[in-house]
């Protein structure tokens, strides 16, 4: 049978993107159909936009500290307008760049909303085409549960075009988007209500991670309330009455709110059902949550149907942008470039731009105490950076190592304070490695620095 395309890639983010690419380099003949901005979440409404957002947030914090080095900085002010914007016209501007790269690959560019007719049969507003190998790469979407007043929420997608900076927003969720997103408004200047369903932030993390982000946070001026969700959200003159479940707890006036406690595969009109595409329960969680579906796939991100493959958070594996990636590539290579191959999922390090800042690779120590029982060694550091002498601030670095007993082998790093990305992103190479403490304890360390801990501590 002949087919329009060799491959047809639905979601142009950042799975769709490098797999697209990569095919079309090996002489594949690739169309990709994409109905927002080419990007994806990663660059039109997540990684890109929210990093920008981060950076902004510091500066306040630097305007401060200047002052314990002897600089005399004047009252600073925030030009909402100008940074929302400058933030969009950033945003289209990669967005061109992505369909530049696509053009220069030779990768076709569809755009609107593809639907599958049959397993190898694609519609993109009304037109059809065929090809012999499918992948789906649409990724995921902020859900809100089903809770009286939830429809005055805004979520990660919209945050990004607020009009008004909030005077006081309130968040919902403990995950990484709405700690990263309380950190941001804070550092930006707003009051930050944080409510969690649960005791702590950040549920997965190594526990001394969660802790120190949240005492850091607290210290920042940011209010959590723990053990609480939403039961009710009326609108009010001052703009949001949210009532909570606590018996004790007083309800909350916010001007905004945001409701980051889940994202979802996109599988939703994709006419899986016609090409017979299975799918699997997602995790998603959660009081007012409807079960929802991630598209199965196995080693090589292929599907129960043999020429349809899904990468990235559609599937629901590990929902990170260079996981996407990773899997895209993998596909492409092994698919087209006669190099078949997994895209392993082992000690994928992570960040938290958060304020303080954490990263981590590896496992956790309850993950490893889990699998080794006492055979696990901790090796922990937590002091002052050398930055912060002058500034009379009581900023924190905590760092850490888990470590196997038996083989010495480092199984986890984990990290809290400035730079933590920069630096675990290096570590991470040595995690993967299989490193042992006896490695690090011969690596020199690069003096005076905060990375250099990882190579002392004893």
């Amino acid at each position: 049978m002949t087919f329009d395309y060799d491959l047809f890639v639905i979601g142009a983010g950042s799975g769709g993107l490098a797999a697209s690419k990569r095919a079309a380099s090996y002489g594949a003949k690739v169309a990709i159909a994409e109905y927002d901005l080419v990007g994806g979440t990663c660059v039109i409404r997540g990684c890109v936009p929210k990093k920008l957002m981060v950076y902004a947030s510091h500066f306040p914090a630097l305007f401060s500290e200047a002052s314990g080095y002897g600089w005399k900085v004047g009252n600073a002010e925030l030009d909402w307008e100008y940074f929302i914007t400058s933030i969009d016209k950033e945003v289209r501007r990669l967005s061109q760049l992505h369909i530049n790269f696509l053009e220069k690959a030779g990768v076709e560019l569809f755009s609107g909303r593809a639907t599958l007719l049959d397993s190898h049969t694609v519609e993109v507003d009304g037109r059809k085409v065929t090809a012999d190998k499918i992948l789906i790469a649409v990724g995921g979407r902020p859900i809100k549960p089903d809770l009286p007043g939830m429809e005055y929420g805004i979520t990660s997608n919209e945050i990004f075009h607020l009009k008004e900076q909030p005077k006081h927003i309130v968040i919902l969720g403990a995950g990484y988007i709405g700690t990263e997103f309380a950190c941001i408004m804070r550092g930006l200047g707003s009051e930050v209500t944080q409510i969690t369903r649960g005791d702590k932030i950040l549920n997965g993390f190594d526990e001394d991670v969660r802790t120190e982000i949240e005492e850091g946070m607290t210290n920042h001026g940011i209010r959590l309330i723990k053990n609480n969700v939403v039961k009710t959200v009326e609108r009010v003159a001052e703009g949001f009455k949210l009532t909570l479940s606590g018996e004790d707890q007083e309800p909350i006036i916010a001007d905004v709110f945001l409701v980051a406690t889940g994202r979802t595969p996109n599988v939703d009109g994709l006419g899986l059902e016609n090409a017979g595409v299975d799918v699997v329960a997602s995790s998603i969680e959660g009081p007012g949550y409807p079960t929802t579906s991630a598209i199965a796939v196995n080693e090589y991100s292929q599907t129960n149907q043999p020429n349809i493959f899904a990468v990235g958070d559609v599937t629901d594996r590990i929902n990170l942008t260079p996981v996407a990636i990773g899997e895209g590539r993998a596909f492409a290579d092994s698919e087209f470039g006669n190099n078949r191959r997994e895209f392993s999922h082992k000690t994928v390090p992570t960040a938290i731009f958060s304020n303080p800042e954490a990263a981590t690779v590896g496992l956790t120590e309850a993950e490893a105490r889990e699998k080794l029982g006492d055979a696990v060694t901790i090796y922990r550091t937590r002091f002052r950076p050398m930055y912060y002498t002058l500034t009379g601030k009581q900023e924190k670095t905590m760092m850490k190592l888990v470590v196997d007993s038996n083989t010495e082998k480092v199984l986890g790093a984990h990290m809290v304070g400035d730079s933590s990305a920069e630096i675990i992103q290096g570590v991470a190479i040595a995690v993967k490695m299989g490193a042992t403490k006896k490695d690090f304890d011969a690596t020199v360390g690069i003096h005076p620095s905060s990375a250099e801990e990882f190579v002392t501590m004893r």
